[in-house]
């Protein structure tokens, strides 16, 4: 005789019931990713549309179409006369100034990472502990306090004024502590010593191959953090011929914006950003390999 109790009998969860909530959330996520990838492409594709009109067209076409008239290499020509072709002098001070910078502050946060990560010395946390806490200032508070130091230098209006402030990173000195101390082991350090390598071999020849990914990452950021600085170059240059690209453009877009009395070179504009951001880009790409098992430093701790 077969009792029945009314209670629905629980169906147990198998390999297919699992697989198709997997399956939603890599659905979910893949949705989410391509929300982001369109949010961040979006600006870049109204540059490049943005860059292959005149300046009529800028304001009667659609903002993310292209115009009947293509003029992307007019554009360009029109880089080369205005104004003697100043933008490309811009654009070279760019170069010079994020270069410079950035390698600079890569070598300084080499050495101060690897300083912090593998000796002891008297208040080396105090010290580190100071560095940290200068990435909470904002670069905009010391612009002023900069300008009065290079001031009573006379470095005004020259290329140490841009160069000499972005030779310190704190955020590299940070990355480089953390990715030393995991990257490079203390027993390869040691078996180097007793080997009879000095300090300068072992560091050159054990350490530093085994730091690239964080090398790259930190050139990269402050590269990009020097070629977008656009405060302090616009206060500690005033010469036309040395300020870069950001800066540059700026000025034109306040000749633009003074209406009927100033020239309209929007169109200039457009095409002159849109050629300044293509650097940045290429090195993110060829250098991908590098810079995205680097941006993981520090994930673990």
């Amino acid at each position: 005789m077969t009792t029945v109790t009314g209670m629905p009998s629980r169906t147990p969860r198998g390999p297919r019931g699992r697989s198709g909530r997997e399956g939603g959330r890599r659905i979910g996520s893949h949705v989410f990713l391509i929300i982001l990838a369109i949010y961040f492409v979006i600006p870049i594709w109204w540059l490049f549309v943005a860059a292959t009109k005149n300046t009529s067209g800028l304001f009667s076409s659609p903002a993310f179409w292209f115009d009947d008239h293509f003029a992307l290499f007019e554009n360009i020509a029109g880089l080369f006369s205005q104004q003697n072709g100043i933008y490309w002098t811009w654009l070279g001070n760019s170069f010079l100034y994020a270069f410079a910078g950035g390698i600079g502050a890569t070598i300084l946060s080499i050495l101060a990472g690897y300083g912090f990560a593998k000796y002891r010395f008297r208040g080396r946390g105090a010290v580190f502990g100071i560095i940290l806490g200068s990435i909470m200032v904002p670069l905009t508070a010391l612009v002023i306090p900069t300008f009065m130091l290079l001031s009573q230098y006379g470095l005004i209006n020259t290329p140490w004024a841009v160069i000499l402030p972005s030779l310190l990173s704190p955020f590299g000195v940070y990355l480089m502590r953390v990715y030393t101390q995991d990257a490079v082991p203390d027993e390869m350090l040691e078996a180097a010593r007793i080997d009879g390598a000095g300090e300068i071999r072992t560091f050159f020849q054990v350490a530093l191959p085994l730091l690239r990914p964080a090398i790259v990452t930190v050139l990269l950021l402050s590269v990009v953090g020097t070629w977008n600085n656009f405060f302090l170059p616009l206060a500690v240059l005033t010469d036309p011929n040395l300020l870069p690209v950001t800066v540059g453009l700026n000025r034109w877009t306040a000749l633009s914006n003074a209406g009927a009395g100033g020239e309209q070179v929007w169109n200039l504009i457009t095409t002159g950003a849109f050629i300044s951001v293509l650097p940045l880009i290429l090195s993110f790409l060829f250098l991908q390999r590098y810079w995205q098992g680097g941006l993981t430093i520090g994930s673990i701790k």
